[in-house]
């Protein structure tokens, strides 16, 4: 099944992207690091607003919008393919167990869940806000921190004010 996504340049984007069977794939900081790395690369390369974001072991949080045409699949491929493409090989010399985790029925090697993730279109501020703060409270509401702030791997410190945030980003 095929994700049908509405393009509209006005509208933020609140998207989430689960890893194949919900493996926790991002469970080092060398591999949260690399992904904010491609996220900022795929950012700057799409020309794609970034409001906030979310690195959770087993999927990420996107809240973002393309200005020009509001169609972000090819962000999205940048972001999801080149940073799977680059982990996957990694693995193949590495970590065979890992790779074997991630192999379906058919054979395939999949970093990502099949079918697109969630894609919602953010229509008001109190949806956006909404959002916002979702994104934020993730690793609070998963055990892995007690405040926002304190989990680094997402955009919490950079809307506290936090002179230590990975990303800068954009305001709405």
């Amino acid at each position: 099944m095929s994700l049908n996504r509405i393009s509209n340049p006005n509208h933020a984007r609140f998207l989430t992207a689960s890893t194949f069977r919900r493996t926790k794939l991002f469970d080092s900081v060398s591999i949260r690091d690399d992904f904010v790395d491609q996220l900022q690369s795929s950012r700057e390369k799409h020309a794609v607003l970034l409001y906030a974001w979310v690195i959770m072991p087993d999927h990420v949080h996107l809240l973002v919008r393309e200005p020009h045409s509001g169609d972000i699949e090819p962000f999205l491929r940048s972001l999801k393919t080149g940073f799977a493409k680059r982990k996957l090989i990694e693995w193949r010399q590495s970590d065979p167990g890992r790779i074997n985790q991630l192999t379906s029925p058919k054979g395939q090697v999949r970093f990502w869940q099949r079918g697109g993730g969630y894609d919602r279109n953010i229509n008001s501020d109190m949806e956006f806000n909404e959002k916002t703060d979702y994104i934020h409270m993730n690793p609070v509401r998963a055990g892995l921190v007690e405040r926002p702030i304190d989990w680094v791997w997402s955009s919490a410190r950079f809307w506290s004010g936090d002179g230590e945030a990975r990303l800068i980003c954009d305001y709405r």
